[in-house]
């Protein structure tokens, strides 16, 4: 295990009827008017955001509000709420919604305190040292943004999506209330257990030694994955299992289970570019995406994707060919991708082969990129290439 820091100050309400206390909870941490930033139509309709509204009423806390978040959250948005937020004095900043709502919000706290432009922190030419408090009302089991230091965020100029990471990012509090969830349609469930599920892979896939601990903690979290998403496909109104996946989600990025070793994000960068670029959900292109990456990197260390199919997809392990193993576990994990509901190719994502060479040297070299990719193995653009063509 290697030397790491590890600080993780969110204060998390989690249960029914929780959005009810969240003026309480901006109060408590220093917010007197707020930005209120969602995305917009079930948010309304189903009445959270009166609900979340009259709590602020009710603490004597002023709101200004900006909707409009869309998935795979835009630049122009974070703009207008950067303008917004010193015209209007905010001094905390509440996200209603799920990752898309909550990163948009992270680069709008970021953006306020920046004497330049927000995006310098997501092309890595500023580091984020401060930024507006913010808090979260929870309504997607996902990203794991509720817990984590980090934001991703599209650029409207050249379509780049691109993270940007920092301890001042880190939610104030959490309010996480699995009922809100139970609307959700199941393909956006799906979509969010194969988010949570990406996050613990990225973490799994390491060149780190002797990490038995933390790889125990993934592979708990993905046997839960795997127990609890066929019953919320089955039954959305199920607030058990709905409860067990909101927490795993924020256990899965706020980086408990990835603290002491080298982590790979390979998946997730040749993805950002497949979201960019069509627009597919995040979570539909890492079902696609994952396993062709797993493939390809198979045989820089066997064993490891061995023992996760041993530990968590149940396989046999065959000692004398651990590849055929670890085939069978990457195997495992898109049918059951597949089984809830994801897409397993190229073109059920709405992507083009022709697209291949610039998706890949987007990722490699767009926006000031090194022409290298991943943690676990280092792949260049030709690599990249060759995995999106495996998704063919």
């Amino acid at each position: 295990m290697e030397n790491f820091t590890f600080y993780s100050p969110t204060y998390f309400v989690f249960g029914k009827d929780s959005e009810n206390d969240a003026g309480k909870y901006v109060k408590r941490f220093g917010g007197s008017k707020v930005l209120l930033h969602f995305g917009g139509g079930s948010a309304i309709r189903s009445g959270l955001l009166d609900r979340v509204k009259k709590s602020l009423q009710k603490e004597g806390v002023s709101c200004v509000e900006l909707g409009g978040v869309k998935p795979n959250p835009r630049s122009g948005l974070v703009y207008q709420g950067i303008e917004l937020c010193k015209k209007e004095k905010v001094d905390f900043i509440l996200a209603v919604g799920g990752g898309s709502a909550i990163d948009s919000s992270k680069a709008i706290a970021a953006g306020v305190l920046h004497d330049g432009d927000f995006w310098d922190f997501y092309s890595g030419k500023a580091a984020i040292e401060k930024a507006l408090p913010i808090g979260t009302v929870l309504t997607i089991a996902a990203a794991g943004s509720e817990g984590s230091p980090d934001s991703v965020i599209t650029k409207e100029d050249g379509m780049f999506k691109r993270g940007a990471s920092g301890e001042a990012l880190r939610a104030k509090f959490t309010i996480m209330n699995p009922a809100l969830t139970q609307t959700l349609p199941a393909f956006q469930s799906a979509c969010g257990i194969t988010d949570i599920i990406a996050h613990l892979y990225e973490r799994y896939l390491t060149n780190s030694v002797e990490v038995e601990t933390t790889d125990r903690v993934i592979e708990a979290l993905l046997l839960s994955m795997i127990h609890e998403g066929p019953r919320v496909i089955a039954d959305p109104n199920n607030y058990e299992a709905r409860a067990n996946i909101m927490w795993a989600g924020m256990l899965a990025h706020n980086n408990c289970c990835g603290v002491g070793r080298s982590q790979d994000w390979t998946s997730h960068g040749i993805e950002h570019e497949l979201s960019a670029l069509y627009d597919c959900a995040h979570g539909a292109g890492l079902a696609v995406v994952m396993p062709a990456v797993f493939k390809y990197n198979l045989k820089h260390n066997p064993m490891r994707f061995a023992q996760a199919a041993v530990r968590v997809w149940g396989c046999q392990m065959n000692f004398e060919n651990p590849e055929e193993t670890a085939l069978e576990g990457i195997k495992r994990l898109q049918n059951f991708l597949v089984s809830i509901g994801m897409p397993k190719n190229f073109a059920e994502l709405g992507a083009k082969e022709e697209d291949i060479e610039k998706l890949a040297h987007s990722c490699c070299y767009g926006d000031g990129g090194n022409g290298k990719v991943g943690g676990f193995v280092e792949l260049g653009q030709k690599d990249v290439e060759s995995i999106y063509r495996m998704m063919l």
